[in-house]
C-alpha cells in the first residue's frame, strides 16, 4: 500500500473520528465495526432485543438470553483496510459478562527516504481487548459497564491505554419504548506514540429513545451523541466572504445556527420488521451528511442501509455506509448461540 493509500486512510480515519480529530488519540474507539449498527448509522444503543452485538456499544444491553452467544463482524474498505470485532457472552450468579475484541488493521505501507527510496514496508494496527458486566436491577432498569485496554502501532511507534464505558437502559413493561444513556471513552493513555506528546481519549457522551409502532412493524430510533461538546460543526478557519457577481454585494460566511448545531448531532434510525427472519434498517446522520458530501453534489451521504436474515441458529447482518460519491464502507455480521449446536440427548 503507497502514499495514496496511506492518504485514503487518514481520510477514513479522520471521518469516524470527525468530532475530535488532531485534538484526541485513539479514535478508532469511534469506529464502525458491527453490520448492523453501520445499517442505522452506528450507535444503535437503545433498542432492547436479543442481539449481542448491540451490546458492544451499549453494555446496559446484555441480558441472560443471551449467554453462549458468539458474534463476528468485519468492515471492509475498497483500499484493504480493515475493521472488526469478536463477542462471546457468559452468564454467572453475579450478572452476565461479555469479552470484547475489536481492531482496526490499516494494511502494508511502504516507507521511502527523501530521495523516494524504498527502504521497505511498515504496518499500522490499533485494538481494544476488554470486558463488558450488565446487571438488571429491576425489570425496567439495567445498568452497565466496560473496560477495555486499548493498544496502537504506528510503524516504530506504539501508545497504550485505558478506557471505561458507562451505561444505563430503560425499558418500558410495554417492550414498545426503551432510552439509553451512554458514556463512553472515559480513562488515560500510560504510554505516549512520543515521550513528549500527551494523548487524550475521545470522550462521547450519547442518549438514545427507540420506539416500536404497536400495529406496524416500524421501529424508529433518535440518537443524540457529542452531548458532552455542544458545537462540532466544522468550519474552515481559511474561508473568506464571497461576492454576488450581479450585484457585487457581500455574501458573509455561513455562521451556522442553533437548529444546525443541535441536528449536528442527531442520527435517525429506522427498522423494518419485515418479518422474524428478515429486517431491513436505514439511517441518516446529518453531521456525517454535512461533514463528507461533495460540494452541490451531496447524493446519499449520510445514509445508512442494512438488512439482517434470521435463520434457525444463525443469523447474518449485513451494513452500508455512504460517506460521500468518494466512497463508502461494507460490513458484514455473522452470529449464533453455541448452545444451539449441542445435540440433544
Amino acid at each position: 500500500m503507497r502514499i495514496a493509500h496511506f492518504v485514503i486512510y487518514l481520510s477514513y480515519f479522520s471521518a469516524f473520528g470527525q468530532y475530535n480529530f488532531g485534538t484526541n488519540g485513539f479514535q478508532y474507539l469511534n469506529g464502525f465495526y458491527v453490520a448492523r449498527n453501520i445499517g442505522t448509522g452506528n450507535n444503535l444503543i437503545s433498542v432492547v432485543d436479543n442481539d449481542l452485538v448491540l451490546s458492544s456499544e451499549n453494555p446496559a444491553l446484555l441480558q441472560k438470553s443471551m449467554a453462549n452467544q458468539l458474534a463476528l463482524n468485519q468492515t471492509i474498505l475498497p483500499t484493504g483496510v480493515n475493521f472488526g470485532s469478536v463477542q462471546y457472552a457468559f452468564n454467572t450468579k453475579f450478572g452476565i459478562f461479555s469479552p470484547l475484541i475489536k481492531y482496526a488493521n490499516y494494511g502494508s505501507f511502504e516507507a521511502t527516504d527523501i530521495g523516494g527510496n524504498s527502504l521497505g514496508n511498515f504496518g499500522a494496527l490499533d485494538y481494544s481487548v476488554g470486558m463488558l458486566y450488565s446487571k438488571e436491577f429491576n425489570p425496567v432498569i439495567s445498568l452497565g459497564v466496560g473496560f477495555n485496554v486499548l493498544g496502537s502501532h504506528l510503524e516504530t511507534y506504539s501508545a497504550y491505554a485505558f478506557s471505561s464505558i458507562f451505561s444505563a437502559v430503560y425499558k418500558h413493561p410495554n417492550n414498545l419504548f426503551s432510552a439509553t444513556l451512554v458514556t463512553k471513552g472515559i480513562g488515560t493513555s500510560f504510554k505516549q506514540y512520543t515521550s513528549n506528546r500527551k494523548t487524550s481519549l475521545p470522550i462521547d457522551v450519547q442518549a438514545s429513545l427507540s420506539y416500536k409502532l404497536k400495529h406496524a412493524p416500524f421501529r424508529f430510533s433518535l440518537l443524540a451523541k457529542q452531548l458532552n461538546r455542544w458545537d462540532i460543526v466544522y468550519q474552515d478557519p481559511n474561508e473568506k466572504p464571497t461576492y454576488d457577481a450581479l450585484t457585487g454585494d457581500t455574501i458573509p460566511v455561513n455562521t451556522p445556527g442553533f437548529i444546525e448545531k443541535l441536528a449536528n448531532h442527531l442520527n435517525l434510525q429506522v427498522e423494518l420488521i419485515a418479518s422474524k427472519s428478515i429486517h431491513f434498517r436505514t439511517g441518516f446522520d446529518f453531521h456525517r451528511h454535512q461533514q463528507l458530501r461533495v460540494y452541490n453534489r451531496p447524493g446519499l451521504a449520510g445514509f445508512s442501509f442494512g438488512v439482517g436474515i434470521y435463520l434457525k441458529k444463525v443469523r447474518f447482518d449485513y451494513g452500508i455506509m455512504i460517506y460521500s460519491k468518494a466512497g463508502q464502507n461494507h460490513a458484514i455480521g455473522v452470529s449464533t448461540n453455541l448452545s444451539d449446536w449441542k445435540r440433544k440427548k
